[in-house]
Order: structure tokens, then C-alpha cells, then sequence
């Protein structure tokens, strides 16, 4: 390893999903962690994948349909999305919500998300 970085969330560089949803990650060799801002307004895409999410709401709200239940989550909540449940998320109210999704282990197909990371593992 050639030492430790730190990194902010604002400063790293965000994928914009579609119009309304951006992301960007942070990843350790076991775990990944990915942070989204939704908008108000933004389209939800109903989704499943064979990998396990934990999601937690930093700022704003989001409301998740997971499976045939819909739940809103808010600042310092949490809530679990298990695989292959079809699932989505909107923001709810007038701000920019922040949720950080964790996924273990890390998903391969968001692995272009922390290249930025490659020297910490070298």
C-alpha cells in the first residue's frame, strides 16, 4: 500500500446516471460504498441485482419501493435491500437527497467508479 488518502465526497468526480441522478465511489478490497444525489423530480427506474444493499440517508429524503413495500427514509436512517428484489428510489421534498449505498463484496460493475482509487492498492 503507498499510505493512506483521504477523500470528500464532493470532491470526487460523479457519474451522472440520467438527468436528476449522479454518484460516485469509494471502495476497500472487501466493500464498496457508493454515494447518490437525487433531485427532485428525477425519474425512478425500478431495478433488481444479485448483490445485497444497505442503504442510509444522509441528507433529504428518499422514498424506496423494495419488493411490494414502499418506505420513506430519512436523515441518519437505514434500510436494507436484499438481492434480486426489484427496487427503486426517488427523492422526496424540496432538497437534494444523499443516500450512501454499501455493497460486500465490492460490485465489479462499478469498478470504473473508483479508478481514481488504483494507487491506494498498489
Amino acid at each position: 500500500m503507498s499510505g493512506t488518502n483521504v477523500y470528500a465526497w464532493d470532491e470526487l468526480t460523479k457519474e451522472v446516471v440520467r438527468p436528476g441522478v449522479s454518484r460516485a465511489a469509494f471502495r476497500g478490497d472487501g466493500a464498496l460504498m457508493v454515494m447518490n444525489w437525487l433531485e427532485p423530480g428525477m425519474e425512478k427506474k425500478p431495478h433488481s441485482h444479485p448483490f445485497e444493499q444497505l442503504a442510509y440517508v444522509v441528507q433529504g429524503g428518499v422514498r424506496f419501493e423494495i419488493g411490494d413495500d414502499v418506505v420513506e427514509v430519512g436523515p441518519g436512517e437505514v434500510v436494507r435491500i436484499p438481492p434480486d428484489v426489484m427496487h427503486c428510489g426517488e427523492a422526496i421534498g424540496d432538497e437534494v437527497a444523499m443516500n450512501l449505498d454499501v455493497f460486500a463484496p465490492p460490485r465489479a460493475d462499478y469498478a470504473h467508479l473508483t479508478e481514481y482509487q488504483e494507487k491506494d492498492f498498489t
